[in-house]
């Protein structure tokens, strides 16, 4: 369910039939003062051995072709200031994706054959091919930004308008990655300051929420009009991804004796996961706010 992990289980979520776009520029300009003094006033980065996952893991590390003792690693945690709030809106949430997404994309997925639906979300992959190219042209990553161009030239040709995949085949090899403005943003040292979940949009911070906002204008549907026109576009797409990832939120939940505190360890973690892709040691965070 791309609504909720933003692509936690590719996708690649939870974390759109999305709200009104301008409202979430707004929002997210108000919450750009809150971000700057949260970047600012984080902890120092955690040692190298900590990931952020939801609950300790285990590594094995190779030496002299010998294995190592277990080394048993620390969840990586984001501030909570606002949980009131969140948990009131992840109700929210989980009760939209229960009542409304989940019976449409049922029932969308009864009439559309999975191969379709998987075609469908690699048009919309490649339509998104600009967020990309522009946030690792911003990260000075000038391989990926290739990598990316490439896969756009070879996918939107022979793949037929992008509703096929042929540049990551073995002819091609040209992986599909992802970035946003949020990875961008965290480049530049910026943290993630506190965790929010929006209602509809899901979990995010002020940092991603930003980045999210600098992300709209490199849509290409955003500027179709009418409104409404993009709207129902983005709409389908989520409905769509959807389908092709129910049970995912599902067994999140059925597996947490939290689901709302399991939803929240597994967006830092997906968002740290992409950071570290970025850079050599990971971002620094918040610890969490009990």
């Amino acid at each position: 369910m791309r609504l909720y992990f933003f692509h936690f289980y590719p996708n690649k979520i939870l974390m759109r039939v999305i709200c009104t776009k301008k409202l979430f520029v707004l929002v997210a300009v108000f919450f750009a003062f809150l971000a700057a003094g949260c970047a600012h006033n984080v902890n120092r980065p955690l040692p190298l051995g900590q990931q952020e996952v939801a609950s300790p893991s285990q590594s094995v590390l190779p030496s002299s072709g010998e294995e190592q003792p277990l080394q048993e690693e620390e969840p990586v945690t984001i501030a909570d200031p606002l949980e009131p709030f969140n948990r009131a809106m992840y109700l929210f949430n989980d009760k939209f994706y229960f009542w409304l997404l989940k019976p449409v994309a049922q029932g969308y997925s009864t009439v559309v054959p999975e191969g379709a639906r998987i075609s469908v979300e690699n048009f919309f992959f490649n339509v998104e091919f600009p967020i990309r190219f522009v946030n690792y042209l911003l990260q000075a990553d000038l391989r990926d930004a290739a990598t990316e161009l490439g896969r756009f030239g070879v996918n939107t040709t022979i793949g037929i308008a992008g509703f096929f995949d042929p540049a990551s085949s073995k002819v091609f090899d040209l992986p599909k990655q992802d970035t946003d403005m949020g990875l961008t943003l965290a480049s530049y040292g910026i943290g993630h300051g506190f965790y929010i979940d929006w209602p509809v949009l899901g979990p995010s911070s002020p940092r991603d929420t930003i980045g999210k906002a600098g992300d709209y204008f490199l849509y290409l549907d955003s500027y179709i009009s009418p409104w409404y026109v993009s709207l129902g576009i983005r709409g389908y797409e989520e409905v769509n991804a959807t389908s092709l990832a129910i049970g995912d939120y599902e067994s999140l939940k059925e597996a947490a004796l939290d689901p709302y505190v399991a939803l929240r360890d597994a967006y830092v973690q997906h968002r740290q996961k992409g950071i570290r892709g970025r850079k050599s040691e990971p971002e620094p965070v918040n610890p969490q706010t009990e």
